[in-house]
């Protein structure tokens, strides 16, 4: 016993020894000092190197997509570098297709700003904003699923496109030393000037439980935004085919409110994934959206059903519903939102109904 003892104590010394050594050499040794940052041929200006690039433009107030937090698990975070950015590193191949890679793009999560650096991003990131919102409403709709609602600053205004998403920050909390931002779709209104909606699911993660288990209406929580390529397109006025699972259903949700405040007049059906009624949400606002819309229903398909449940929906996966309900070579739009396994699954699916992939729009996560 005396043996284990004093091996755990030798392991844990050297472990606390690595850790100090580490720091010291962070703080320290690699102690870059200042550099140049040009972002689109614009003046340079000075800043402390030795951050990730995204967090360097996180403080300069210039704000990246990146779903994952800077993981360098979602690829999101993507600029290109043309000068100072050194070697593509192994943790950034992943995401980088041959042609990104030659025209210089990188993971500003995982480059590190070590010199001088000169970089190029969209321009409407520029248009990107933070703001301090209030929490003004939680509602618990499933065992799992929170709906927020956060007041925006007087007389500020998110002008987003129905789809998009915002990245919430959440600070470091009991059990947590950890300051993260992650993304999520906006289920609100574009029309609603002085509010913005989200559902957020419980997955463990460090953002998910700072929202579901230490944040309470009147918090203040930093937002930024919005981001993102998936959203309503003005295209042929075609039927719609709508599909998603869980929180998947937040952008579906500002979609069809963006067509019931513009009086859009296109059939629409919503596939919506489920594994039991349990888990089923918002089913009075989806009923209302389909008085209220020109030609829309909400259509769940449950996939874990017991006689004792009384179900008498649609059950086994979405496929299921778009192979008995959707016409094949029929004039449709999708719009999808789920995880990938979903999408690459449904997109299948809808290829082989004649839907051919320039008319299916998805967001992944």
């Amino acid at each position: 016993m005396g043996n284990i003892i004093l091996t755990v104590f030798v392991v844990s010394l050297i472990s606390a020894v690595l850790a100090l050594l580490l720091s010291f050499a962070d703080n320290y040794i690699a102690d870059y000092g200042e550099v140049l940052l040009k972002i689109n041929h614009e003046e340079a200006k000075t800043i402390k190197a030795g951050s990730t690039l995204l967090s360097t433009l996180i403080n300069e107030k210039i704000f990246i997509p990146s779903a994952c937090g800077g993981k360098g698990s979602c690829g999101y975070c993507k600029v290109k570098v043309n000068k100072g950015g050194g070697p593509v590193l192994a943790t950034e191949t992943p995401w980088l297709s041959d042609e990104e890679m030659n025209d210089n793009t990188r993971l500003s999560c995982q480059l590190k700003v070590k010199e001088d650096i000169e970089i190029e991003i969209p321009e409407e990131l520029f248009n990107v904003r933070e703001y301090d919102t209030e929490v003004v409403n939680v509602i618990q709709l499933t065992d799992t699923i929170k709906q927020l609602r956060f007041k925006l600053p007087d007389g500020e205004k998110v002008k987003f496109k129905p789809g998009q998403y915002v990245q919430l920050k959440a600070p470091a909390y009991e059990g947590s030393d950890d300051e993260v931002y992650r993304a999520y779709s906006i289920a609100s209104s574009a029309n609603d000037d002085e509010h913005l909606e989200l559902l957020i699911g419980y997955t463990g993660g460090i953002a998910t439980t700072y929202v579901h288990y230490h944040l309470s209406e009147g918090d203040t929580v930093n937002i930024n935004g919005p981001y993102g390529d998936f959203y309503y397109k003005e295209d042929d006025g075609g039927k719609m085919i709508l599909v998603a699972a869980g929180t998947g259903m937040a952008p579906i949700l500002s979609i069809l409110y963006h067509m019931r405040d513009n009086d859009i007049k296109r059939e629409a059906r919503f596939y919506f994934g489920a594994k039991t009624p349990d888990d089923l949400f918002l089913l009075e606002e989806l009923e209302k959206l389909e008085e209220d819309l020109y030609d829309f229903k909400f259509m769940p398909t449950l996939s874990r059903t017991t006689d004792e449940m009384n179900w008498n929906g649609d059950k086994g996966r979405v496929n299921n519903s778009i192979e008995k309900y959707v016409e094949q070579d029929g004039n449709y739009t999708a719009y999808l939102c789920g995880s990938p396994v979903m999408i690459d699954s449904i997109v299948e699916s809808l290829n082989k109904k004649g839907i051919p992939d320039e008319k299916i729009y998805y967001d992944k996560f």
